[in-house]
């Protein structure tokens, strides 16, 4: 027993018989081996570390956390402590280590960053000041700050990546221990920054077992519900399908002993919450995700890779679509291998992971990995990274470019998730330069990757050989070559033909220089305008001096600011003129979705005032949409959806078609209606566990009816109020995690079907 764990009547038992152990010692001894451990663990990979370094730091950070403790009662410095100890797991350099183990000191005690460069050394000292910088950026305040500190987050992430590798560890273990955290508000914060840049930035650089656990761990505390409903269906399929598992990993080991090649086969389960990213991505049930069985086949080297994948593909019938090919173009982070879904024994299918034992340690440990004792030195070894097809600076970099291209905080934010989430296309300029963008990528996209002004000067694409539109995703192994003009302009309608943050924001940039002196007339003379109506000359008015009283700086700031609508030209006059005031109507209550007040809640720069809107009923556009308008007989400008099947009338009309996009107002204050199909089984009790499913996806119910119902099943099309498509998103997720649920899609989804 912990002798820390006596009782006060056993510890003076003790005292008088003359055999108590001083529980301080008991104490002490224990930390003493939990340091010998530390410094062990190193030592397995790196038999040159230097004991007395990492020794001395570990001591340091117990001394001086001394009587501080955590929120579950452990001694403060066991924190720093597993920090050092995960980085020992992915093999990091002992500076690593030793920042590690120190990188909370310089913020809960008296010690600075000037002590820590005396007693480790210049490159310890660097990275703690990194990490404390880092842990002072609040993430937990309003969105714009939020997005501004994470901008500062990636620029100091991307000087020293080890800067990022420390901070994810400490995550890691934070969450380990987020159960203990009194305020269910600090948890549910926590795991959202987690789930949201953490553990993106983790897959980024490779870390994808350190990304899974994080995400795991946020995912049990934001939905645990769902989680545990994805557990117990992935026990009850692995249950039903325990015979076929091992009948196929016996065939695969059989197959490669007659093949004559040596290799290791591991089986895994997929993660709960990359199931259900899954499920709420794809209209699919749990029993059709194709990869919830998966075997990863190590061997040697890469001939022996494409060897067991034609052995593969002759045993068992291969899904087409389901095949990647990572070694012959690894992915940014520098992940490499051969994936393939067959059909294996049982009619069941299976993932599989083709790979060498490098590729194997670089999945394993990303960036991490290329770490490693050579030639006598530690540290991080380019050149195998390099081979590995990882560039560690330019991974975060993609990130770094969105403020150069002028991106704001928010948009930063939003680009920088949708970039960490997505998979990736690879394509070629005409002089065979790679070019890796995120899937569903466009020429503009490309572009813009070529260079800023690639972009800003782009009239047209040829790709393969062909003009083609600029609408066309690229798939890989295209060719693309960029169609210049002599001058950069923007165009109407071409920030919808991209998905990067960078082309984006580079848009959005040339948009706002082309708009900025047109809002500034507009401004100019709404101002003016109001000052005649109050009987004033505009001549006779200080416009600089206005300004100042209104807040602005400049009087060009006040015009484009009135012009923009950010601030009216009666807030002007209020701010000149005190004694003036000007009536106002101020409807604070959210508006809803509907034809009356389309005109508010949509906008585009082709659409001409006064045109009459209707909300298409064949798709129910919701906020968050892609939106196109079609000129109909009759009906005058109808929103769809940009995927509604009933554009394809439209197709050979493209005259007809308007771009169009929601107003702020919409994405922050209308209540929507969506409408969804749900299959679901035929049995007592369902439409209640349906309704329960809604409403703690926070959806308000507003009709029901049932569109078929047969002995087994019954198919119910539901109108449910949200406020934008994310919250209809995770209903529909929420839905198909239920077992009495065959399949929940978004009504429109099933007329495509059709």
């Amino acid at each position: 027993m912990d002798g820390s764990a006596l009782s006060a009547k056993d510890k003076g038992a003790g005292e008088v018989a003359g055999t108590e152990v001083s529980t301080e010692n008991q104490a002490e001894h224990r930390h003493v081996l939990l340091r010998e451990e530390l410094i062990a663990k190193v030592r397995a990979y790196h038999p040159r570390v230097k004991s007395e370094l990492l020794g001395a730091a570990y001591d340091f950070a117990k001394l001086h956390h001394g009587s501080q403790t955590r929120d579950s009662g452990d001694a403060y410095y066991s924190h720093p402590v597993e920090v050092a100890s995960l980085l020992a797991d992915v093999r990091l350099d002992e500076v690593t280590i030793v920042a590690g183990l120190l990188h909370d000191v310089v913020e809960d005690t008296g010690i600075d960053i000037g002590d820590i460069e005396v007693r480790f050394g210049a490159d310890v000292a660097e990275l703690v000041d990194g990490v404390t910088k880092l842990d002072a950026l609040e993430y937990s305040s309003k969105e714009s700050a939020q997005a501004e500190n994470f901008q500062k987050f990636i620029l100091a992430t991307t000087s020293d990546l080890r800067v990022l590798l420390v901070k994810l560890a400490d995550r890691l273990h934070n969450m380990r221990t987020l159960k203990h955290r009194k305020k269910a508000e600090s948890r549910d914060r926590t795991a959202r920054e987690t789930m949201d840049i953490y553990a993106p930035l983790a897959r980024r650089v490779g870390l994808y077992s350190l990304a899974a656990e994080m995400e795991d761990l946020a995912f049990e505390e934001l939905n645990p519900e769902a989680r545990r409903a994805i557990l117990y269906r992935q026990e009850e399929l692995e249950r039903e399908n325990a015979d076929d598992l091992g009948r196929i990993e016996s065939d695969l080991q059989q197959l490669m002993d007659i093949s004559g090649i040596q290799a290791k086969i591991k089986g895994r389960r997929k993660q709960p919450y990359s199931l259900w990213r899954k499920l709420e991505r794809k209209s699919i049930s749990f029993r059709d995700v194709a990869d919830l069985f998966a075997f990863r086949i190590v061997v040697k080297d890469v001939d022996d890779c494409y060897r067991v994948l034609g052995e593969v593909h002759t045993l068992w019938a291969c899904i087409p679509d389901r095949f990647r090919d990572y070694i012959s173009v690894p992915k940014p982070n520098g992940y490499a291998s051969l994936h393939t879904t067959v059909r294996a024994s049982g009619n069941r299918r299976v993932e599989l992971q083709i790979r060498t034992e490098a590729m194997d340690k670089t999945a394993e440990f990303g960036v991490a990995a290329h770490w490693g004792y050579k030639n006598k030195s530690y540290g991080f070894d380019a050149e195998s990274a390099r081979a590995a097809g990882l560039d560690p600076a330019a991974n975060l970099e993609a990130f770094a470019e969105l403020i150069q291209d002028g991106a704001d905080a928010s948009e930063f934010l939003e680009h920088a998730k949708l970039e960490m989430y997505r998979e990736h296309v690879f394509a070629f300029s005409p002089k065979g330069k790679l070019i890796i963008l995120p899937a569903g990528a466009m020429p503009l996209d490309f572009a813009y990757a070529v260079h800023s002004a690639v972009g800003d000067t782009a009239i047209g694409a040829r790709i393969n050989g062909e003009v083609k539109s600029l609408r066309r995703p690229l798939k890989n192994g295209d060719v693309v070559d960029i169609l210049r003009g002599k001058v950069a302009a923007p165009v109407v309608g071409w920030e919808a033909m991209t998905i990067t943050g960078r082309a984006r924001s580079a848009i959005r940039r040339l948009v706002r220089e082309r708009d900025q002196m047109q809002f500034r007339r507009l401004g100019e003379g709404l101002i003016n305008m109001a000052l005649r109506r109050a009987g004033i000359d505009p001549i006779d008015v200080k416009m600089t001096h206005t300004a100042q009283l209104a807040g602005f700086q400049t009087r060009e700031e006040m015009a484009e600011a009135v012009g923009r609508g950010r601030i009216s030209s009666a807030d002007i006059m209020e701010a000149a003129f005190p004694g003036y005031r000007v009536e106002r109507f101020d409807d604070e209550n959210k508006l809803r979705l509907d034809n009356e007040h389309a005109r508010l809640l949509v906008s585009g720069e082709d659409l001409m005032p006064g045109v009459t809107l209707h909300l298409g009923q064949c798709c129910c556009p919701l906020p968050g949409d892609r939106i196109m308008g079609v000129q109909e007989p009759d009906k005058g400008l109808v929103v769809h959806v940009a995927s509604c099947p009933k554009l394809a009338e439209y197709d050979d009309h493209p005259e007809l078609w308007v771009d169009l996009k929601w107003t702020e107002l919409a994405k922050t204050g209308a209540v929507a209606v969506g409408r969804i199909r749900v299959n679901a089984s035929n049995e007592k009790g369902v439409l209640a566990k349906l309704c329960a499913a809604v409403a703690q996806a926070n959806g308000n119910i507003t009709r029901i009816a049932t569109q078929e119902r047969h002995a087994d099943f019954t198919e119910l099309v539901m109108e449910i109020e949200v406020e934008d498509l994310k919250r209809l998103s995770q209903i529909l997720a929420a839905l198909r995690s239920l077992a009495v649920v065959d399949r929940a899609v978004r009504d429109q989804e099933v007329e495509d079907d059709e």
